[in-house]
């Protein structure tokens, strides 16, 4: 979003993005432990928040790795190998604890709960010769938390080896898993612009 700051420690409504994402996990009762991945050089900066006064919400930091795909690996290995877990975007501050709740109970019946939400906009897609209109009806804007199986999901990540996959719901599927959708929800946008930060400034303040 411009300057030096990472976008995950942006201030918004007065407090780092990061920490409202965390203080929504907290605030969901199924949630019982929190593991913060974040890049080896900014674990310091959230390490000065904290010491600061700004988070009292207990959790863990793990360093991520060179790409998406190992951070989540590094964050499972410090996961038992039962249960649930639900894996999101620090950057997606807005969600509410009723979506989390519905999420990790879809995914405790169905193995997996990706939450999606429908596509607004036109589409096309390029081909040889230009591009052609596509049926968005057939297309869905994919969200987080995504929640997953925790023995299945440690099982396909264990599949892909070295292979840089972007999406969780991609590699438990490349296992053979079936992903189960669930409703989104519209506010739960990703903060990576700066037209992004006034838009959750203003959903926030229409609270």
């Amino acid at each position: 979003m411009g300057g030096g700051l990472p976008k995950q420690f942006t201030l918004l409504a007065g407090k780092p993005i990061l920490l409202h994402t965390l203080e929504a996990f907290h605030n969901a009762a199924v949630v019982d432990d929190i593991i913060l991945v974040l890049p080896q050089d900014h674990i310091p900066t959230w390490q000065q928040i904290v010491e600061n006064g700004a988070v009292d919400i207990p959790h863990k930091i793990c360093a991520g790795g060179s790409e998406r795909t190992f951070s989540v690996m590094k964050g499972l290995d410090l996961l038992p190998d039962e249960g649930v877990v639900g894996i999101h975007d620090g950057v997606r501050p807005l969600l509410s604890k009723e979506m989390i709740s519905h999420c990790f109970s879809e995914a405790a019946k169905n193995d997996s709960a990706i939450p999606v939400s429908p596509i607004k906009a036109s589409l096309r897609r390029k081909t040889e010769h230009g591009s052609e209109a596509v049926d968005r009806n057939d297309y869905f804007e994919v969200q987080t938390p995504q929640c997953f199986s925790l023995s299945k999901l440690k099982s396909a990540y264990a599949q892909i080896e070295n292979k840089i996959v972007t999406d969780d719901a991609a590699v438990f599927e490349l296992a053979g898993n079936k992903v189960h959708l669930v409703d989104g929800e519209e506010s739960n946008i990703k903060i990576t612009t700066s037209t992004d930060l006034k838009i959750a400034e203003a959903l926030l303040a229409s609270e």
